[in-house]
């Protein structure tokens, strides 16, 4: 999975659990009656609480990519290498191309891993980060098919739609998660008279329940990941060329296998190695022949 994709959805789901974890310890259970679950009320809770779950995710975005990526902004104002300069002028000459009014933030995190991600709430309030991997084992022309790639994301609005899709994956994970545990602490207990315990089962069922659907879920997700991964390829070959972005990712095929100890096997442009069933499920990306064979077609 790509680490774009992977941070927006591990931050979602401690999101989504932590206000369901808020809700039920302040008591609001406005769907519940004596009767048992209104799903008209529990609809408008979920779809209300799992939308504003998914649109924290996009705004703590750049934060928590600085935060857990441990990226260093470059800052335009202060001496750099040679090296950071042309990370700069490349991701703000493919900004301006694509209309971009404010200049993303462009830093590098240290990974020995080949690797480069974009994320931020909006067009003109982005990051673009590569991995010291990346600038260790790339040439130029390379970097800027990877940038290219980025910066099509940003231009292309992902992230806003990426978090309109996650925020109907919550919705749904919310309610169904409230009705299986409803249910099933029901038939658990029995005893329909001792309220105070139903509540009790039904909040940690429910966070057992949630868990379990966003994961998921987040197959949903990547299979729309996936689906944008070719458009921001098509977008990445108008910016810097067909050939770069062909050659950045045949350079990406020949590093695919070099994996940062340190971190998990998470992607910008690549894909994981994992050929499983399921880790082609959850992969936000599709595999790069295809994508290069795409990308032939344009020529």
């Amino acid at each position: 999975m790509t680490k774009r994709v992977f941070l927006f959805i591990a931050v979602n789901i401690l999101v989504v659990v932590s206000i369901s974890l808020t809700l039920n310890v302040l008591g609001l259970h406005s769907y519940l009656t004596e009767y048992g679950i209104n799903y008209k009320a529990l609809l408008i809770f979920c779809s209300f609480f799992g939308f504003l779950g998914a649109f924290i995710s996009l705004a703590m975005s750049r934060f928590a990519a600085k935060t857990f990526m441990g990226v260093q902004v470059i800052l335009p104002d202060e001496p750099m290498s040679h090296e950071e300069q042309f990370l700069l002028n490349t991701v703000y000459r493919f900004a301006q191309d694509c209309g971009i009014t404010t200049m993303p933030e462009v830093g590098i995190y240290p990974s020995n891993e080949v690797n480069a991600f974009a994320t931020g709430p909006g067009k003109n309030s982005a990051l673009v980060a590569v991995s010291k991997g990346l600038l260790q084992r790339m040439d130029k022309k390379a970097i800027e098919g990877v940038l290219a790639h980025e910066m099509a994301h940003i231009a292309n609005g992902d992230m806003v739609t990426m978090t309109l899709i996650q925020g109907i994956v919550n919705t749904f994970v919310m309610f169904f998660a409230r009705i299986a545990a409803w249910v099933v602490a029901n038939a658990i207990q029995g005893d329909k008279e001792n309220r105070g315990v139903s509540y009790l089962m039904v909040s940690l069922l429910t966070f057992v329940f949630e868990i379990f659907l966003s994961i998921l879920g987040s197959i949903l997700v990547a299979f729309f990941s996936r689906i944008r991964e070719y458009k921001a390829d098509h977008i990445g070959a108008q910016l810097a060329g067909t050939q770069k972005m062909i050659y950045a990712l045949e350079c990406l095929k020949q590093t695919i296998k070099l994996i940062d100890p340190a971190q998990p096997s998470i992607a910008s442009l690549k894909i994981s190695g994992n050929s499983s069933k399921l880790m082609r499920l959850l992969a936000t990306h599709p595999d790069l022949e295809d994508r290069i064979a795409r990308l032939k077609n344009l020529e």
